[in-house]
């Protein structure tokens, strides 16, 4: 393997570990196991760190501008041809659950797309606007928390701002 396929993987390896870590944190905190929970978002935190560093030495980060047409490619990719082949595949398994996780982000995805076309048409104009996530689906959206996720079906208060 070459050094920038090293890169790549160790890129995915920490980041993977990074999503890993705060949902173990996530666990923890439910369990009750607070200092568990700490050490599990101090190690996240690292991976970030070293995804981050690793992103860069690949010449991953590019313009502002750059970097949200690479995000619409990626999200268009992910709702066009990633999500319903594996939501195919998964039907075929009868694995429903997998079927939901799947169908729930290539909705999402789609939502994702959008959003980042809408900031390069805009980029420059620096008008505020904030974002709400559903913590159900991750539905995204501008401004204010709808009542009702249009994704999930969850109410407002799954809808957490993000600053």
């Amino acid at each position: 393997m070459s050094t920038q396929d090293n890169l790549q993987e160790a890129f995915a390896g920490e980041s993977q570990a990074n999503r890993k870590y705060l949902a173990f944190a996530n666990k923890a905190d439910e369990e009750g196991f607070k200092q568990a929970a700490k050490l599990f978002r101090a190690a996240a935190a690292a991976e970030t760190v070293h995804a981050h560093q690793h992103l860069k030495v690949m010449g991953g980060i590019k313009s502002t501008k750059e970097n949200i047409q690479e995000a619409i490619e990626g999200e268009t990719h992910e709702y066009t041809k990633m999500y319903p082949q594996m939501i195919l595949e998964a039907e075929q398994e009868g694995n429903k659950k997998a079927v939901q996780s799947f169908d729930l982000a290539n909705k999402v995805e789609s939502i994702h797309a959008s959003l980042y076309q809408k900031a390069l048409d805009k980029l420059g104009d620096n008008e505020s606007v904030d974002y709400y996530v559903c913590q159900i689906c991750g539905n995204t959206t501008e401004n204010d928390a709808p009542d009702k996720c249009h994704v999930c079906g969850a109410p407002s208060s799954k809808f957490t701002k993000i600053d």
